[in-house]
């Protein structure tokens, strides 16, 4: 039984690693540059508590754990750009952007989400 337990394991766990690897990912520092040259479509899908902390300029907000995340996600974004998603560390963001992903938006995961951006920046 034990080595059926960790069978299964081990195929979700192979499954997931093959469906983050499509999902494309920009460092913090690179997504500085871009918004310097040019207005990008940023996704915050952190909660309401944690988005009060601080965001970056300009981005939207749908929280990722609220039961109509994608409905109220898709309603806010424009499918035809590409869609930077962050989150507090960029493990939300990358749950995000595979939902997305799955409903046609072009996702781009922020590494290391807000945490990050502030060590960078």
């Amino acid at each position: 039984m034990r080595k059926f337990v960790f069978f299964l394991f081990l195929v979700f766990s192979m499954g997931s690693c093959t469906s983050q690897e499509q999902i494309k990912t920009i460092a913090p520092k690179d997504l500085k540059v871009l918004l310097a040259k040019k207005n990008v479509q940023i996704l915050d899908v952190r909660t309401p508590e944690e988005i009060a902390q601080g965001t970056l300029k300009n981005a939207k907000f749908a929280n990722y754990f609220d039961v109509n995340f994608t409905e109220n996600a898709s309603t806010k974004l424009n499918k035809s750009k590409p869609v930077y998603i962050l989150c507090r560390s960029g493990n939300r963001s990358l749950k995000a952007c595979k939902i997305l992903k799955e409903k046609g938006f072009d996702v781009i995961n922020i590494s290391g989400g807000i945490n990050q951006w502030k060590k960078e920046n």
